[in-house]
């Protein structure tokens, strides 16, 4: 289970034509500890190296490890705790390249930067486009645990004029 990092809603619609691409974003950091490792697992990823620390010991990690899953899921959190989209809604269209550098472990601070690699308005709908995020989980001695691309749905400005004009 997830220790709850829920910031306040900021009031802030961004759209796709707020962003730039080069943007960057740096998150605040979380720290994974023994239970919350434990807790997510026993829940979701029931594995002797992510529950039980003797049996851990005999895993190609010797020794207690966050589970890959849980790394992410923080990762999507923290990003949206950063509240660099505002309160849009981050909606995926689509995620690659995922790649696991490196186990997490109880007591590591993880922190994410992302970076905004391409931004284009959708071929079909004025009111949304698309936008690629290449997004490194790491823990705040600089540890690389996951690297990833993500494609984001975003509305466009055009998507304003949808709303205001849509019948009641």
């Amino acid at each position: 289970m997830l220790v709850p990092m829920t910031k306040a809603k900021t009031g802030v619609l961004r759209y796709l034509e707020d962003f730039k691409v080069g943007e960057q974003i740096e998150t605040e950091t979380f720290t994974l500890t023994r239970d919350n490792i434990v807790a997510f697992a026993e829940e979701y990823d029931p594995q002797d190296m992510h529950i039980d620390e003797e049996l851990a010991k005999g895993t190609i990690f010797g020794q207690l490890v966050g589970s890959g899953w849980q790394t992410l899921l923080i990762t999507l959190k923290l990003i949206l705790n950063s509240k660099r989209f505002g309160d849009t809604p981050l909606i995926g269209a689509g995620f690659k390249d995922v790649r696991f550098h490196h186990p997490s472990y109880p007591g590591d601070s993880l922190l994410v930067c992302a970076e905004i690699m391409d931004i284009r308005p959708s071929k079909n709908k004025a009111d949304r486009g698309l936008m690629d995020v290449y997004v490194t989980t790491k823990t705040t001695t600089g540890t690389v645990l996951i690297t990833q691309t993500w494609t984001l749905a975003l509305p466009t400005k055009a998507s304003i004029a949808t709303t205001e004009s849509a019948p009641n």
